[in-house]
């Protein structure tokens, strides 16, 4: 298969070889439900569902979709703190799935990209070159009327091996400090306006000193099939906030990443270049006494 890429977007040109079917050129993150009907038979796609939880996917799924959960990719540090598992760990939870470096993958969970996202987020940082989600994920697929299946999918194991050099898309302590100090990137801060205010209570509550607020909600439109919202919309958002130049280094937070995750798989299918994901959150940064946090609404 030939690719092109733009930035660290892929951009899928033409068909694999024997099978048949054309992948869709798009500079989007995303793939519509109609290609995945297209391929859901194409050897050289692996479909992952994310869905909320295992009960969900006994009750139904996109045929053939492999079973991935949230727990299966996080891991508690003896802080308690949240965060990605080390990737020797990430590879066995890859190659059980059946994934390989050569494969599509197409992630989908049923919470607007919630999960979906932060999956997303672990193949660009270790270098797998065709990833996407489902745009609307598993509420669209039924909404269009497509089959669902209720049998479990049971993969055949693979040894995944990272074939290509990743991104840089993860942000710790230290640059998040610096973000903050120094404007060295733009802080956006993806949790509810309750958690972004802070309670006049808790002293340890708040956002982090320079952080606009985002929040990953205004991403989604739930009331139309939980797809992403218009672009333009979005974009206007993120102007009204000062976010304009796609070039502009970005760290994204929030509680735990999880709901980062998702805010980083919108800016990148609005072509932001420079996004990274403050893994440990909030759950980390707050629990640092001599670090300082910010109540109220900062201004533009």
């Amino acid at each position: 298969m030939w690719r092109c890429v733009l930035g660290s977007i892929v951009l899928f040109c033409v068909s694999f070889a024997g099978s048949g079917v054309v992948m869709a050129a798009t500079d989007s993150v995303y793939v519509e439900h109609e290609w995945l009907a297209k391929n859901l038979g194409n050897k050289a796609v692996v479909v992952i569902d994310m869905t909320a939880d295992d009960v969900q996917y006994m009750r139904y799924h996109i045929p053939g979709a492999v079973r991935i959960s949230y727990r299966d990719i996080v891991m508690q540090r003896k802080d308690k703190v949240s965060v990605r598992l080390p990737d020797s760990q990430l590879l066995k939870v890859l190659g059980q799935a059946g994934i390989q470096p050569t494969r599509h993958v197409v992630i989908y969970d049923d919470m607007g990209g919630l999960n979906a996202g932060r999956l997303f987020w672990e193949l660009e940082r270790i270098g797998h070159k065709k990833v996407s989600v489902l745009r609307g994920g598993l509420v669209q697929w039924v909404l269009a009327g497509h089959k669902v299946d209720n049998q479990a999918v049971k993969s055949t194991p693979v040894q995944y091996q990272s074939a290509g050099e990743g991104v840089d898309n993860e942000a710790d302590l230290a640059a998040v400090k610096a973000a903050s100090e120094k404007g060295t990137a733009t802080l956006l801060d993806v949790r509810s306006q309750e958690e972004y205010v802070g309670h006049p209570k808790y002293p340890r509550s708040g956002h982090i000193p320079g952080a606009k607020w985002a929040p990953w909600e205004d991403n989604v439109d739930f009331e139309n099939g939980f797809v992403p919202k218009a672009a333009e919309q979005l974009l206007n958002k993120l102007s009204a906030i000062g976010v304009k130049d796609k070039d502009a280094p970005l760290i994204v937070y929030c509680r735990s990443g999880h709901r980062a995750s998702q805010s980083y798989l919108t800016l990148r299918d609005l072509g932001f270049e420079t996004v990274r994901l403050y893994d440990a959150s909030m759950a980390e940064y707050s629990r640092q006494p001599a670090l300082p946090l910010v109540k109220g609404m900062s201004e533009k």
